[in-house]
């Protein structure tokens, strides 16, 4: 079955895309969630018109993804953290605490659903790395120091 997407669904597709999936998952979940909407003949027509007026939109998006990988390019964050002599840590150090470490540290503010950790969650001191996509064809790797306070 035919959809058009009306947001970002991972693994997926973006918004606006026009994708086709199963019958049931089209019926039973994405439809009824308002996260899709059935792709006929009108709304093929609409879809095109609409990514027509969006296309001056989307370059100007890109370019400031762009320039804030620019500014991203090369950081280094240092997370303090507690953790037992072992260097094992009490907690986990998610995207959260990234997002907060590049706003204290570069004062760079990025939306902490952008950012994904290498691997599983943080739950040892040492040298990790994180992408943060910021578009979806633009991502920047950072490097995080995870250290005991």
């Amino acid at each position: 079955m035919e959809i058009i997407l009306k947001q970002d669904i991972a693994g997926l597709g973006y918004k606006n895309d026009l994708v086709t999936v199963k019958n049931g998952y089209a019926r039973n979940y994405l439809i009824p969630q308002g996260m899709a909407v059935l792709a006929d003949a009108s709304k093929k027509k609409q879809l095109e018109e609409t990514k027509k007026q969006q296309a001056y939109k989307e370059e100007k998006i890109k370019t400031e993804a762009e320039t804030m990988a620019q500014s991203l390019e090369g950081v280094e964050l240092t997370i303090g953290v507690k953790a037992s002599t072992n260097g094992k840590i009490f907690g986990s150090v998610n995207n959260i605490m990234i997002a907060d470490a590049l706003q204290a540290q570069k004062k760079i503010e990025v939306d902490r659903k952008k950012i994904e950790v290498d691997g599983d969650a943080i739950k040892e001191v040492g040298k990790y790395t994180a992408t943060v996509k910021l578009h979806r064809e633009i991502s920047v790797s950072i490097s995080l120091d995870v250290v005991a306070e």
